[in-house]
């Protein structure tokens, strides 16, 4: 049987038990949840990384956004303010739409 030992999304469990194999699972406690949402995130951005296509780029995107919105929570915020707290930024500072690269300031 193999073992995964990672955070999984809410179905997993559901999807695994619809095919008749058995398995096991436990809840995480705050801190836990925290790094396992880490590390799933380091995960999927390898994943980005590793894509080929436009369409499975986007899929990882979409997984990265999931675990965003988790992560989001974990702060005590919504996505909506997280949402909001972006566009401030941007437009206080940009996005990155313009790829500008910053190659040096002076010092003093």
């Amino acid at each position: 049987m193999p073992i995964y030992n990672k955070l999984v999304r809410d179905r997993i469990p559901e999807v695994i038990e619809n095919t008749g194999k058995s398995f096991s699972t436990r809840i995480l406690d705050e801190n836990e949840y925290h790094d396992e949402l880490l590390k799933k995130m380091h995960e999927e951005l390898k994943e980005y990384k590793e894509t080929e296509s436009n369409e499975d780029a986007l899929e990882e995107l979409a997984d990265m956004l999931e675990l965003i919105h988790a992560a989001t929570s974990i702060h005590g915020a919504t996505y909506n303010q997280l949402e909001e707290i972006r566009q401030k930024k941007a437009e206080k500072r940009g996005g990155f739409n313009e790829r500008i690269f910053l190659i040096e300031v002076e010092d003093e």
